[in-house]
């Protein structure tokens, strides 16, 4: 709830002192100088107000100006959110001091970078922080090309903004073809957003050419074979690995993302029907997992209270020591297109291997023993069969054995 309060600046003092309003609204504070000064001596902190004293005869035309302060702050907010428009502390400042001085401004127009920044700072509260760390860093993006190049709006965010906005994505700051993707998904939710609420009419941006930009990353998985060969390492001399390789492998075995793997607690775990029941942090939906051979052993070794994880960095720096460890040295090609160039590096595989190869793993490994892919989807939490074949990575020779056991090769 909305609060307006005023505060002496030096309470202590002897001598007059500064009075603040304090208004504190959606999780935020405002901090306003009133310009009025008073001893502390006449004021009465219970009442926020100046005190019924001889010894300060003004008090009531004083007490009045608070009272306007007051009333003003709470009549700003009240017709910024009538308005639609997301308060800040800008925003109220400004509305704040126009209302005081009788100079009411009409309602601005929302630009789309003040859109943005209104939007990130509502979503706070509500949403995931890797969610509003994206939305900042696009932000930042469109910040940089509007003071460079034009500035943007929403009417001029046409097709031709999209040419010159990736290509300054691609050639100015080398990004990825699917860095740049990103970048054009994220101003499509804050376009959509704005549409929805009626601040933007441009609908040029739901065209087919205004797409996100995807293209297949060399992403590898690890075989049942050598997922074999983590478990077989011997690793009880050094506990760091050990446990890094086990919480890994239960993520190899439930097809869960590091933020869920590592937070699996005795309660989502159904011993009598063998399954693992758990809300997904980034999605908040329900799957039900039934427990491997492997998943069963981790867990009876910890008598179901997995070890706490490391960091998804540090997880990822223990990951690849682990599988140099179990000779997961395979060549392995890479290619990403940066800056409109293709690059191609080659590398031993285990420095391809992070956390998130756990999940593709789980992917790929269950589609090749031949599960139907609508029951894959059901434990991943894919939507969508084309969001979920882009996690199976198997090659020609993998898919050519696949298709031997079909009744049309037989």
């Amino acid at each position: 709830m909305s609060k307006a309060k005023f505060i002496l600046k030096e309470p202590t003092s002897k001598e007059d002192t500064l009075i603040y309003l304090i208004y504190n609204y959606q999780y935020s504070r405002f901090k306003y100088s009133t310009g009025e000064r008073i001893n502390p001596k006449f004021w009465n902190v219970k009442t926020q107000r100046a005190k019924e004293t001889k010894q300060f005869r003004e008090y009531p035309e004083f007490n009045t100006k608070l009272d306007k302060i007051q009333n003003a702050i709470q009549n700003t907010f009240r017709k910024l959110l009538n308005d639609e428009i997301q308060p800040n502390n800008t925003i109220l400042k400004l509305e704040l001091e126009a209302a005081l001085s009788g100079n009411l401004l009409k309602p601005k127009k929302q630009t789309f970078i003040s859109f943005i920044e209104n939007y990130i700072i509502e979503c706070q509260s509500i949403k995931r922080e890797g969610t509003i760390k994206a939305y900042k860093t696009t932000y930042k993006y469109l910040l940089e090309y509007s003071s460079k190049y034009k500035l943007i709006d929403f009417e001029n965010i046409t097709l031709e903004f999209y040419n010159n906005y990736t290509s300054f994505l691609a050639q100015e700051h080398l990004l990825s073809a699917n860095t740049v993707g990103k970048h054009i998904k994220t101003i499509k939710t804050f376009l959509n957003e704005a549409t929805e609420r009626g601040i933007n009419q441009n609908l040029e941006f739901r065209k087919k050419k205004f797409k996100t930009l995807r293209e297949d990353s060399d992403t590898v998985y690890l075989s049942i074979k050598e997922l074999e060969q983590f478990e077989k390492l011997k690793l009880n001399k050094n506990l760091g690995l050990d446990k890094v390789r086990d919480l890994f492998l239960i993520g190899c075995y439930t097809g869960l993302r590091f933020s869920d793997f590592t937070q699996i607690k005795p309660e989502n775990i159904n011993i009598e029907k063998s399954i693992l029941l758990i809300r997904t942090q980034k999605t908040s939906e329900r799957v039900v997992i039934p427990l491997h051979k492997t998943v069963k052993t981790i867990l009876q070794k910890y008598n179901y209270h997995l070890p706490n994880a490391f960091t998804n960095q540090v997880m990822n720096k223990y990951i690849k020591e682990i599988a140099s460890l179990a000779d997961i040295q395979e060549l392995t090609e890479s290619t990403i297109t940066r800056g409109g160039i293709v690059e191609k590096t080659t590398l031993p595989k285990f420095k391809l291997i992070s956390t998130h190869t756990a999940r593709r793993s789980f992917a790929t490994n269950v589609y090749l023993a031949g599960v139907p892919t609508i029951s894959i989807m059901k434990i991943t939490g894919h939507k969508t069969e084309r969001s979920f074949m882009s996690y199976i990575r198997i090659s020609q020779e993998e898919n050519a054995d696949k298709l031997l056991t079909h009744p049309f090769f037989k």
